[in-house]
């Protein structure tokens, strides 16, 4: 569809309705080791002028729409000086009175540039809701990936942030240490969270892009990858840790493996490490065949194992592969994983 509005390659997933408005292109950072979705692009924040043209835009294309939600793209809003974010954000409430919530991501960094003042001010004019890759509580993972940050100002920001009053959804991305550093990835993300309470923890599984640093570290042997029934043993790890927090969790992204483990922290605690001990009890068989068939899109949910006719189609799928001795099943699922995030 052709917007009259400069428009962003990517949202979060709970942005999928919203208002979404232009900011900044691109990520200041752009050096994660996971992440290929600005390589080659400059960074860079659009003027205030520019947005507001397009608020404008936006006003009349979608008159009589009523939105709820705004999201403002790129990879991170909040590092805009204040005082034009402030404008911004004031111009989006007039011109849309309706919204709720306006939301952006926000590194670790541009939280941490911003006074106690300064973050109260920007919520109190609106952007109440942060998206932050934590992807991992551990200082060794988070060196690893080249987040260009370490644990504790992590979690410093995310503190600070919650203080103003805005609400954190915090992604984890599970697999992200490998095999080397699965354990500390797990217990050291949970007492980052844990010191943090965010409003919700968003996990995803890792596939390792293509032209990502990661993916290079693999190739000359430096990162081992977890396989996918190690990952669910990491979350379950992860989640055993989880104390004291009320975030909402949820598996969400079609990338994960186990999307029913999602459940308001803590009432709802028992009920999602029950699901990750359901699927780690399978046979072996089963567990294979549900693998196969939630990375192909056949199977939603744990129950869809009973599907006779859903079954015997993954079955029908993964029969030449056992049969071939040289197939590898842990880098097939990886390469359906990878194509999806």
């Amino acid at each position: 569809m052709n917007y009259p509005l400069e428009v962003g390659p990517i949202r979060p997933v709970d942005e999928a309705d919203s208002l979404l408005i232009r900011t900044t292109r691109n990520c200041p950072w752009n050096r994660c080791g996971f992440c290929v979705n600005y390589h080659g692009e400059r960074f860079s924040i659009r003027s205030p002028e520019e947005i507001k043209r397009d608020i404008e835009a936006a006003a009349a294309y979608f008159e009589g729409h009523v939105f709820r939600r705004c999201f403002l793209q790129d990879g991170d809003s909040l590092i805009m000086n204040t005082p034009d974010l402030l404008d911004i954000l004031q111009y989006i409430k007039t011109h849309f009175p309706e919204l709720e919530i306006i939301s952006s991501y926000g590194r670790t960094k541009s939280i941490l540039g911003k006074s106690e003042k300064e973050l109260k001010e920007i919520c109190s004019a609106g952007l109440n809701l942060l998206y932050c890759g934590m992807e991992s509580g551990s200082d060794d993972v988070l060196q690893l990936v080249n987040k260009g940050v370490d644990a504790a100002q992590v979690i410093e920001a995310g503190i600070r942030a919650t203080q103003a009053g805005m609400r954190l959804s915090e992604f984890i991305i599970l697999g992200l240490g490998g095999i080397t550093y699965s354990e500390d990835h797990a217990r050291s993300t949970a007492v980052a969270l844990n010191a943090i309470n965010p409003d919700k923890i968003r996990v995803l599984s890792l596939g390792i892009k293509e032209g990502s640093d990661l993916q290079k570290k693999w190739q000359v042997g430096e990162f081992d990858p977890l396989p996918e029934e190690q990952m669910i043993e990491e979350q379950l790890l992860l989640l055993e840790n989880l104390d004291g927090i009320t975030s909402h969790y949820a598996n969400h992204h079609a990338v994960d493996l186990l999307l029913e483990v999602r459940g308001q922290l803590p009432q709802d605690k028992d009920n999602l490490l029950a699901i990750l001990h359901r699927f780690l009890d399978l046979p072996e068989n089963e567990k294979c065949n549900f693998i196969m068939g939630r990375r192909l899109g056949i199977y939603n949910r744990l129950d869809d194992l009973h599907d006779h006719r859903r079954y015997q189609l993954v079955e029908d799928q993964l029969e030449p592969l056992l049969r071939d001795c040289n197939t590898d099943l842990e880098v097939v699922f990886h390469s359906l994983r990878a194509k999806i995030v």
